[in-house]
């Protein structure tokens, strides 16, 4: 039995900045830092940087006066920045610099007069930040049949944006049906899918041919790991999603040639590293890391970090 690991997999330009902003300002005021919400979605981030100091929050009535709070990767509304102005709290913006990207698309077409359409997954942090930067006018649509049922003020006065971890060909197909519904409908000057998202599934698409077992490794939370299981998923291979090695069951292994391991953009390769220890006590002999993109993008830490923390 061998292991193939894809590439690129795990953590993405803005789950890096995201966890080294609470470490560094861990480091430069101290312990208790307030994130408002999991900084990324993954189990086993918040639980180091909770060893380290960090108090998780889902709302700012549990950060104390003058504390410090950092918002997590996937935005806020402008309701929670107003809130958190208001009580004087100081602010670390951990958001993804291509969730901002989003934010400011919504509020260029609601200034332009448009409604706008979010595609995306009620509930999700990313979403609830992005629908909260209007007021009205923003409208949420999770399939094509979503579309068909869509109501606005002016179909001819209409936009999209999208979460930006979404399954590449499920948004396709709702952007098309929004296209034919609303042929005028204003799209992004770019694509809102970041490019760690597509790059991760497109990894999966290429290994899937090769393997009879896909595991991908993420938090049963996070959107962009889900989105994996289900690529390989929808290309006939048998797929889990586990937080750690310690949920590999042996039985899925039974009868297996080649194993895919990926990752989800916000799981570090620590945990990679455990599963591939595992899967060697189960009988993998071999490892094999797929030819993928190699990715090298970096995101600017807020001012007042930006120094090597002591």
């Amino acid at each position: 039995m061998q292991a193939l690991l894809a590439q690129p997999r795990g953590f993405c330009a803005g789950v890096d900045r995201a966890i080294d902003i609470v470490e560094r300002a861990l480091a430069l005021q101290g312990a208790p830092i307030y994130v408002r919400h999991e900084i990324v979605h993954n189990d086993h981030v918040v639980a180091d940087l909770r060893g380290k100091g960090a108090v998780f929050v889902e709302s700012l009535d549990d950060v104390p006066a003058g504390s410090t709070v950092i918002f997590s990767a996937h935005g806020v509304a402008r309701s929670v920045r107003d809130e958190a102005q208001a009580r004087g709290l100081k602010v670390f913006d951990a958001t993804c610099p291509l969730v901002t990207k989003v934010h400011v698309e919504v509020s260029r077409m609601r200034r332009e007069g448009r409604d706008v359409v979010m595609i995306g997954h009620a509930g999700h942090p990313e979403v609830q930040g992005t629908m909260g930067q209007a007021d009205d006018g923003i409208h949420l649509v999770e399939s094509v049949a979503d579309v068909a049922r869509l109501q606005v003020a002016d179909p001819r006065q209409l936009g999209y944006v999208t979460q930006t971890t979404l399954s590449v060909d499920d948004c396709r197909e709702i952007i098309a049906a929004l296209r034919e519904r609303f042929p005028g409908v204003a799209e992004p000057k770019k694509q809102d899918i970041c490019y760690a998202t597509q790059n991760r599934q497109d990894a999966v698409k290429f290994m899937v041919p090769q393997c009879d077992l896909v595991l991908v490794i993420g938090s049963p939370t996070s959107s962009n790991s889900n989105r994996l299981r289900e690529v390989a998923q929808k290309m006939g291979c048998e797929a889990h999603l586990i937080g750690s090695a310690q949920e590999l069951q042996p039985a899925w292994l039974v009868g297996r040639r080649r194993v895919g391991i990926t990752a989800g953009a916000s799981a570090p390769e620590v945990l990679v590293t455990e599963l591939l220890a595992r899967l060697r006590e189960l009988g993998v002999n071999g490892v094999r890391q797929l030819p993928g993109v190699q990715e090298d993008t970096a995101f600017p830490l807020p001012k007042g970090l930006s120094a090597p923390a002591p």
